[in-house]
């Protein structure tokens, strides 16, 4: 089954021959290695490039083994481009497999990394370089990094429902269901059954992902780092802290003394839950103050799929998987997103005036396009239709504004120019933001 990434592909196209390292990145098995060695290359070989100005190293299998020597790829390398007339392409996967070796010229010296043959190599006017890399020895944020402004990074999601759809076809509400359920990680398609499906999701935080954090980052309280990954699949679409997620760990398991799990040991968990790109933090943004709250936040999971997995399918509250579903594809669009903070003036019980604040689910930023969102599940009547409208009202522009639900499929735009529209008509319109 052939899976459109042309998000991707596109972004890729536009980086040629711009004299950067590209460096795909992305959490493990969401299809970085396919976007390369088989779309890109794919284009690549429709626009005229033959096979041959092609070179392709493969780090984690034994045939390309002896290019882990960083030397022995930019002298390979070397060999086939330097003083061509011919385009070449190097793709490198797996970067992070590379060996550090010593200066043969200085033994005692600084060893020699892959970030040296590749910044030798990008010195080759006829060669464009594209990497991926992400694992226990080198997470891919750690890449962009070691190159200091000498790299693209084209950053890879999971399946987008748009591109899931693509490959699966069928009924949009069913489809829809199924991709809340089992999430966008590219190989759950060829599972064969829902079993399958679900121990592969679960494989993949016990096997790969959690292994990978506790290796590279030399975790000493696994049993903390485990509870800090539940409880944020736990609170996709709420609010949260460190602070509040290292008292509720101290309590849930009457903790004290020295195993008392410190606010700082959490937040540096959360961290690297990030860096491995599981996690996003989304943070609160005063519209008309212009600024930027500290705590709460909100960590939406880069894939539902594995959300639900580690919470083992059980936590399915629609309202937040919605929420967190919408957020993942905005930033797939090149979105940045925020959560919206607006005021109002109200009375409360005793008849006062009171500042409140509202809240608005999303704020999507893309070039100088500002859309705000939010994501409702049902408006069963005018009073529940009202509380989503007011913090709409309350931003003071003219921006454009979208109420996105799963109890419709028509769009239609209300008095005040809010556009409500069903969530399947949404994830699959990429004009709309």
């Amino acid at each position: 089954m052939e899976i459109k990434r042309d998000i991707y592909l596109k972004r890729l196209i536009s980086y040629m021959w711009d004299g950067q390292v590209k460096v795909i990145t992305g959490i493990r098995r969401c299809g970085k290695s396919y976007l390369l060695h088989t779309i890109f290359r794919k284009y690549l070989l429709e626009h005229g490039i033959k096979n041959e100005q092609i070179l392709s190293y493969e780090l984690d299998l034994a045939k390309d083994i002896r290019y882990r020597d960083p030397l022995e790829l930019a002298r390979a390398v070397r060999k086939q481009a330097e003083g061509k007339t011919e385009k070449y392409y190097l793709f490198v996967d797996e970067i992070q497999m590379s060996d550090e070796v010593a200066n043969p010229y200085n033994p005692s010296g600084k060893a020699i990394t892959f970030y040296d043959a590749l910044n030798d190599l990008r010195s080759l006017p006829n060669l464009d370089i594209y990497v991926t890399g992400s694992n226990s020895r080198l997470l891919s944020s750690d890449i962009l990094t070691e190159f200091r402004g000498r790299s693209d990074e084209i950053r890879v999601h999971p399946l987008s429902f748009a591109e899931y759809y693509s490959a699966v076809g069928g009924d949009k509400s069913e489809a829809f269901d199924d991709y809340a359920f089992f999430g966008g990680m590219p190989l759950i398609l060829s599972r064969p059954d829902d079993t399958a499906k679900m121990n592969y999701l679960k494989s993949l935080f016990s096997e790969v992902y959690l292994k990978d954090i506790i290796e590279r980052k030399n975790i000493k309280r696994e049993d903390i780092l485990s509870a800090t990954l539940d409880m944020l699949c736990s609170s996709v679409g709420s609010l949260t802290n460190p602070n509040n997620i290292a008292n509720s760990l101290n309590s849930r398991q009457k903790l004290s003394g020295e195993n008392n799990v410190a606010p700082n040991t959490v937040k540096a968990y959360i961290g690297h839950l990030s860096d491995a790109y599981l996690f996003e933090e989304c943070r609160r943004y005063d519209v008309k103050g212009r600024d930027y709250f500290d705590y709460p936040n909100k960590y939406y999971c880069d894939d539902l799929g594995l959300r639900n997995a580690r919470t083992g399918f059980r936590q399915q509250e629609m309202t937040h998987i919605m929420e967190n579903i919408i957020y993942n594809d905005l930033r797939i669009r090149g979105c940045e997103v925020d959560i919206g903070i607006v005021y109002s003036s109200e009375k409360n019980k005793a008849g006062q005036l009171v500042r409140t604040a509202r809240e608005i689910d999303f704020i999507a930023t893309r070039g100088g396009k500002k859309t705000y969102i939010q994501s409702a599940y049902a408006l069963e009547n005018e009073e529940k239709a009202a509380i989503e409208n007011k913090p709409l009202g309350l931003t003071g522009d003219s921006f454009p504004k979208i109420i996105v639900r799963h109890d419709m499929r028509r769009r239609w735009y209300d008095d005040n120019g809010v556009l409500n529209i069903g969530i399947t008509d949404f994830l699959l319109d990429d004009a709309l933001v």
